[in-house]
């Protein structure tokens, strides 16, 4: 089987924002389809192991930030390559946010939001699927949201482990920052030992080769 003809399918970039307690919290997802008309329903994919799914389970409700192509690299760092086990991700200077009626969105450069409420939650192997009832949703900035094609071809991202597109790639010089989950690609050994995080600022000994 060719799965890379699965990459064909359309698919967008989605913040993901819940509470973990009074804790805000959240990920990124590239599954975020409506599937209703009347009393918009729409549905959700996310992996078993994530975090922000325990928390989403728990609260009842979520919220979708829906990336724009003006979205910076940092937001998609630090909510899709940090789990919310140990950090706390919307602590810091990575991204402005806000409240949507008490649930965290993200305010950099979103297409739109909305706010949804779960309805139920279908297990499939390593995926729930969440179907959420919507129950308010606003305009954000006027840019083309930003999509799955987009992500990889133009910011050259990656699908982290937990995603539903994700493949296994050749392996690969990798570091990754420890603190905020940014991807370094080639010898970081090799590189100045002044270099810093384009994203928090940390110095090149918080980078993990993986």
């Amino acid at each position: 089987m060719d799965a890379s003809v699965l990459w064909k399918l359309t698919y967008g970039m989605y913040a993901i924002g819940t509470l973990d307690g009074a804790r805000p919290t959240g990920c990124i997802v590239n599954t975020v389809i409506q599937i209703t008309n009347d009393h918009p329903v729409i549905a959700v994919s996310m992996n078993k192991n994530n975090f922000t799914y325990e928390a989403v389970k728990k609260t009842g409700r979520f919220t979708v930030s829906i990336l724009s192509e003006h979205t910076t690299q940092n937001v998609i760092a630090r909510l899709g390559f940090c789990s919310g086990r140990d950090t706390d991700k919307f602590a810091g200077e990575f991204f402005a946010w806000e409240n949507m009626d008490g649930l965290p969105i993200i305010r950099e450069n979103m297409a739109g939001y909305i706010l949804a409420e779960v309805l139920a939650i279908h297990e499939m192997e390593s995926y729930y699927i969440i179907l959420a009832r919507v129950r308010d949703a606003k305009a954000g900035v006027d840019y083309s949201p930003m999509t799955y094609k987009y992500y990889h071809e133009v910011i050259k991202g990656r699908a982290p482990k937990n995603a539903p597109t994700y493949q296994a790639e050749e392996k690969r010089d990798v570091w990754i920052c420890s603190v905020c989950g940014y991807i370094y690609e080639g010898d970081l050994t090799k590189v100045p030992d002044d270099f810093k995080c384009p994203v928090c600022k940390q110095p090149k000994s918080s980078f993990i080769r993986r």
